[in-house]
């Protein structure tokens, strides 16, 4: 088919090589444009650009869509069959949707109408699911309520977090795209509306929901660890300090302690959390140092008795 691309992130990356393995003919990739990252906060080209680049795909970075006429123009002039769209961080307009003959075509990382929006990945884990999946979906005008294509189950491990799941969705994803665009010329697919009553939404993370709050029960808290990665994390207050939680797990401790008090045993270092369970943190960064295994901090910082985390959390 001949196809244009919208993707930005590295999560869109697996779907356009695979698109271009299969023979597909991308006349054109869309990205969002380049932007300041990380420490220092050099201007970087989104990976969708960067590997388009490699494969030698005419690439446009667009400021914004819904009222492009010259974009409008080069889109109509090309005449895709389909317009491909993994992770591009905009809003489809209405005058796009309507271009392509097989219409817009989206990957979305979970199996809908379940976590439906700009999280889902993070989410499913934070949530403490145990299943997930990739759709392929054709969309409309709403925010991923179109008609399902295809869909495909991946297994969360007790160990993912955000960052190793992510790329195992993104390769199952770009497989399942590449056999949607097959199954659509064959004619052998049928779309099948979303049941909206079942609708569950991953919205855009915040910084605070990163704050850890230690009435919430032990798995709870390890989950949202998990599922925050790499960004906004696990974090918490340390005498007046901030704190980050790099990692932990479940305690099977039986405690008696209160919601965020500390107990160094055994050079473990354990936090009690809601229902009477425990969390044991077991690498953690404390402000103005750097990362460090429990025993470290145990031995440096030698946690008084019933002292708490997540104490003084004002301006944290």
């Amino acid at each position: 088919m001949d196809l244009v691309f919208c993707g930005t992130p590295q999560f869109a990356v697996p779907t356009l090589e695979k698109l271009v393995e299969a023979g597909h003919r991308v006349r054109l990739v869309i990205c969002q444009p380049d932007r300041p990252s990380g420490r220092g906060q050099p201007i970087k080209a989104p990976e969708v650009k960067q590997r388009a680049v490699e494969l030698k795909l005419p690439v446009i970075q667009p400021p914004s869509i819904k009222n492009n006429a010259e974009l409008r123009a080069k889109l109509e002039d090309l005449t895709p069959e389909a317009i491909i769209v993994v992770a591009y961080g905009r809003l489809i307009p209405k005058w796009m949707l309507d271009l392509a003959r097989h219409g817009n075509l989206n990957l979305h990382g979970s199996l809908l109408p379940k976590y439906r929006g700009a999280a889902p990945i993070q989410w499913a884990i934070a949530n403490g699911e145990r299943v997930t999946g990739v759709t392929t979906m054709r969309l409309d005008e709403g925010l991923d309520t179109g008609d399902i294509l295809l869909q495909k189950e991946i297994a969360i491990a007790p160990e993912d977090t955000a960052v190793t799941l992510a790329p195992r969705m993104a390769a199952a994803g770009a497989e399942l795209m590449v056999e949607t665009l097959q199954r659509l010329q064959q004619g052998s697919l049928q779309p099948r509306p979303q049941d909206h009553a079942q609708v569950s939404l991953a919205r855009i993370l915040k910084r605070e929901d990163g704050r850890m709050d230690f009435s919430l029960p032990a798995a709870a808290l390890v989950n949202r660890l998990r599922g925050f990665q790499p960004w906004p994390g696990a974090y918490t207050r340390f005498r007046g300090k901030h704190l980050q939680i790099l990692a932990a797990r479940v305690a099977e401790d039986a405690s008696h302690l209160t919601a965020g008090e500390l107990l160094a045993k055994d050079r473990r270092l354990l936090v009690g959390c809601g229902g009477s369970s425990v969390t044991e943190i077991t690498k953690l960064q404390v402000e103005g140092k750097k990362p460090m295994q429990a025993e470290q901090f145990v031995n440096g910082y030698r946690p008084r008795p019933g002292e708490k985390l997540g104490q003084a959390e004002s301006g944290g």
